[in-house]
């Protein structure tokens, strides 16, 4: 049976399955195609992303000034590209402005158009500065659009952010082990 043939009863149950340590109540699409929709290649974006890669190279050195600096040249060229706003983003938040980095991650999401593989990290490291600024419903929704779009860190930082999920999710190990090692029956009717 195709996935969209499935009710939304048959794709909770799925979902239970595949996602067992996901918080009752929070499913996520499973069928969202991952595929990236295309970008068009001007040569205003070439040199967008070479700036990018040696703004992330630069930052993943410690270097954040220079990040910044060719980060900052990146958006300038392409100002469409929303992947320079969300690595611009992580930038400014290393160099300690939150407020920046929310902006250009609601940036990225916007240029995005809140569908592609950008937008999918844009509300992750979204969501991971709400809920470091205390907005636990935020980042939650943040991740959720997250995890909608593929990301399975969303999906596991959802799943942290569950207590009653996370003591189910412990409980169940425990009993998976012992079955493994022979400890344990499960329980007969």
């Amino acid at each position: 049976m195709e996935n969209s043939q499935l009710s939304s009863h048959d794709k909770d149950v799925l979902t239970r399955i595949f996602n067992p340590s996901l918080p009752y109540g929070d499913n996520v699409e499973t069928d969202v195609p991952l595929e990236e929709i295309p970008e068009v290649e001007t040569d205003e974006v070439k040199e967008a992303k070479r700036l990018e890669i040696e703004g992330v190279k630069a930052a993943e050195s410690g270097n954040i000034d220079k990040a910044l600096e060719l980060l900052n040249q990146a958006v300038t060229i392409a100002p469409d590209h929303a992947s320079s706003y969300n690595n611009r983003a992580q930038a400014l938040r290393l160099h300690g402005d939150v407020s920046g980095a929310l902006q250009d991650l609601n940036k990225a999401i916007e240029l995005s158009g809140g569908h592609r593989k950008v937008a999918c990290q844009a509300y992750t490291q979204r969501g991971i500065i709400k809920r470091l600024e205390g907005d636990d419903d935020g980042c939650k929704e943040d991740l959720r659009n997250a995890a909608n779009l593929g990301g399975q860190f969303a999906k596991q930082l959802l799943v942290t952010m569950n207590p009653y999920a996370a003591l189910c999710n412990q409980m169940l190990g425990e009993v998976i082990g012992k079955l493994r090692s022979g400890e344990g029956d499960l329980p007969m009717e």
